[in-house]
């Protein structure tokens, strides 16, 4: 029982994950400072208050809040931000070099069909949508390494003599 719970909690995944949420807590300090420390004094220097929890909606004897929630959105929308633009467009387009190189390296597994141009498996004898015989393709062929020379064994054979 517990060799597999120290395989389940040992996997990449667990660990990955276990190191995001670390990371996370630490991003969360940040982006926290960031609200607090510089965007709610830029806040107040326009509006005139540090934040929006001063805005608070009273019925009767109960109070809403929605400037503290205002400030959770402000402090998302920033999380965001920094996640979309530091993190996933600079991934997106690391991936994306990659994935253009594989594609340029693989061999074509498709080619036209001479008669309605649909793209048909290589290997195909007819086209499966208009059903015209296809010319064959033989499949490149494999290089062989050169084979050595018989001539030259024969020539040492003769200086032998």
């Amino acid at each position: 029982m517990l060799k597999g719970f120290r395989e389940f909690i040992l996997r990449g995944n667990v660990v990955d994950l276990a190191v995001a949420v670390i990371l996370g807590a630490a991003f969360n300090a940040i982006i926290g400072s960031l609200v607090g420390d510089v965007l709610n004094p830029l806040i107040a220097a326009t509006v005139g208050k540090p934040d929006f929890s001063y805005i608070v909606l009273v019925l009767g004897s109960g109070h809403i809040k929605i400037g503290n929630f205002l400030n959770a959105v402000v402090s998302f929308l920033i999380v965001a931000t920094v996640v979309y633009f530091g993190v996933v467009v600079p991934m997106n387009k690391f991936l994306a070099h990659f994935k253009k190189q594989e594609e340029d390296s693989a061999e074509p597994t498709t080619r036209p069909c001479p008669e309605c141009l649909s793209a048909v498996p290589i290997a195909a004898t007819r086209c499966a949508f208009c059903t015209s015989k296809l010319p064959t393709i033989k499949p490149p062929a494999e290089e062989k390494p050169a084979a050595k020379s018989a001539a030259k064994p024969a020539a040492k054979a003769k200086k032998k003599k």
